[in-house]
């Protein structure tokens, strides 16, 4: 679909052969459908002749990932289109925030299951609580703070969710036990990305968010 997109919009009416290969499995919660249509984007855009803004392969992405996920989004398509940390302030319309990428790295720990993303998104909550979402804002101002300060200490306090981790944290086996081995062992922090299978432990760090 992403491909079919960006031919339409180019206005070019012969196809293109491609072959994916990849190595991140699908529902592994690593971003297996933005990996493929972030590619795919900026693939076609190379051949196309570089024709595309940034915010032009951010949106034919996001076609992929409704494909993938039923929903349009762009959190894990702009970090692998523009490389290192983005804040998505809106899709609607879209505005991209580069975020400065501190002196960090993020060690992932995969269980080897698989939940798709759309199957995910079912078991969340159709209402928040006001104190939750209060508390939630302030993690998110505090941690984009944090990454912008280099503030290792915010970024630390900052990494806790507490609307989406509660409850697909169920899906993965130990997983408060495994969090709470990775502050123990020196992590600023940790917690579920994308489809809550793998674990973030911040330890010395130095953040590729791509």
């Amino acid at each position: 679909m992403v491909l079919l997109a960006a031919l339409e919009k180019a206005g070019f009416n012969k196809g293109i052969k491609v072959t994916i290969e990849k190595h991140i499995k699908p529902g592994s919660g690593l971003g297996s459908s933005a990996a493929s249509a972030a590619g795919a984007a900026v693939g076609a855009n190379l051949l196309l002749g570089d024709i595309f803004s940034t915010d032009d392969l951010v949106q034919l992405a996001m076609i992929g990932e409704k494909l993938a996920t039923g929903v349009k989004h762009a959190d894990n398509i702009t970090p692998c289109i523009l490389g290192g940390i983005t804040l998505i302030r809106s899709i609607h319309p879209l505005d991209i925030v580069p975020i400065a990428s501190p002196d960090l790295f993020v060690t992932v720990v995969h269980p080897q299951i698989e939940v798709r993303t759309a199957d995910a998104r079912q078991i969340l909550r159709k209402q928040v609580f006001l104190k939750d979402a209060i508390k939630q804002w302030g993690n998110i101002a505090g941690l984009v703070a944090g990454f912008m300060n280099n503030d290792r200490g915010l970024i630390g306090r900052s990494l806790e969710d507490v609307i989406i981790e509660p409850v697909r944290s169920i899906l993965i086996p130990a997983f408060d036990e495994v969090k709470a081995k990775c502050k123990e062992a020196g992590a600023l922090g940790g917690g579920s990305l994308v489809q809550a299978l793998q674990f973030l432990c911040l330890v010395k760090m130095k953040l590729l968010l791509k």
